[in-house]
């Protein structure tokens, strides 16, 4: 009654075949596999489909209602947001398989969840401020993320003719060529930047500031901003971190098990060095240098916006992280039980779907002042 009402109020219910809003509503209270999702539907609405059934309508899905979902989606997000659509959120995760084989779309690549030897694939979500799914791809597992967000960030802004949009994304995506295409195409961005990489005048500017709790400045880097903010908070946990992975270190250095193919820059080997032919040691003034710039964090942009708007816009990123851990765990994306391609993309449709249910749920819930979660 609840789900399947707040389904029929974003519009979903245009979307007339039955079994569509069957999946995707028990995406949501029993995330099962497509075959448990009918035995469950047999056994307590006494509702009959077929294996074949759910793997034909999923085909159907793919072909010709992928787009529709998306545009049902934006539509209702362009409803409950009174401004409009002027700021939209942007980041990846990988969904792993565990198959022998690779394939065109299943490549082993980078991990989100370490898992480096599965073949996987790339999910590029956009979402509004709020956390509201407007558009999203998949992408080969091996693909580089800093490629994914330009294909959907353009089909999205043509598809529904706005002419000014600022894109919001973390420091994943920022390279030279990734900033170039965006001005060349109009856009506005606010982007997480990886200032530990500035070139050393920048750096030695930005060591030199000295800033308070809270104490955030702008330098000019390439005719754009560079927003540099500090937070004692932040330069706690940056700390703790580093404290953590060189306790971690000094045993395995201790040990004798680390070798010449240990030093590499991943993590906090960043702090080792050779010593000799192949004795290993660690670099403590690494150490005291990367302890500098603990508490600062910064953010790249050629936004219109005033500085407060700017870091605003950011940090609504975690809408995004918050939408891929609840597909992860409420959701259960994973695993995906399907081989072809279509099928694995009418997958991600009918979470893609869910998810939106979920905000709309969580929003209804937040205006009714309710004290429960979705």
């Amino acid at each position: 009654y609840v789900l399947g009402k707040i389904f029929n109020d974003i519009g979903f219910n245009t979307i007339e075949d039955t079994l569509f809003k069957e999946l995707v509503l028990y995406r949501l209270v029993f995330p099962r596999s497509k075959l448990k999702t009918t035995e469950f539907l047999y056994r307590y609405e006494h509702k009959s489909y077929t294996e074949d059934d759910v793997y034909r309508y999923m085909d159907k899905l793919h072909s010709s209602q992928k787009e529709i979902v998306q545009q049902i989606s934006y539509r209702h997000t362009l409803g409950i947001l009174d401004g409009g659509i002027h700021a939209v959120f942007y980041d990846v995760t990988t969904i792993y398989f565990e198959i022998e084989q690779e394939d065109n779309l299943r490549k082993p690549g980078f991990s989100k969840d370490g898992k480096h030897q599965h073949a996987q694939i790339v999910l590029g979500l956009l979402v509004s401020k709020g956390g509201y799914p407007l558009a999203y791809d998949i992408f080969e597992g091996n693909k580089y993320e800093g490629e994914t967000f330009l294909p959907i960030l353009e089909g999205f802004k043509h598809k529904y003719k706005i002419d000014k949009l600022t894109v919001v994304s973390d420091a994943g995506l920022l390279s030279k060529a990734n900033v170039e295409q965006l001005i060349s195409k109009g856009y506005h961005f606010i982007l997480g930047a990886r200032i530990k990489n500035e070139p050393q005048s920048i750096k030695e500017q930005i060591l030199r500031l000295r800033l308070n709790n809270g104490e955030s400045v702008v330098l000019a880097k390439d005719g754009h901003s560079l927003i540099i903010t500090y937070s004692e908070q932040r330069a706690k946990k940056d700390k703790h971190n580093r404290e953590r992975g060189l306790i971690k270190l000094e045993k395995q250095v201790t040990s004798g098990r680390l070798t010449k193919s240990s030093i590499n820059r991943r993590g906090y080997n960043k702090f080792l060095e050779l010593d000799g032919a192949v004795s290993i040691k660690i670099d403590y003034k690494k150490i005291e240098t990367d302890a500098l710039w603990d508490g600062l964090k910064g953010y790249l942009t050629n936004s219109d916006m005033s500085k407060e708007e700017i870091l605003d816009n950011y940090k609504q990123l975690w809408q995004i992280e918050k939408a891929f851990r609840v597909a992860k765990n409420e959701l259960k994306i994973r695993p995906v039980y399907h081989r072809k391609q279509r099928r694995i993309e009418a997958h991600i449709c009918i979470n893609f779907t869910a998810y939106k249910v979920y905000k709309e749920l969580e929003r209804q819930l937040k205006e009714k002042c309710a004290d429960i979660s979705p």
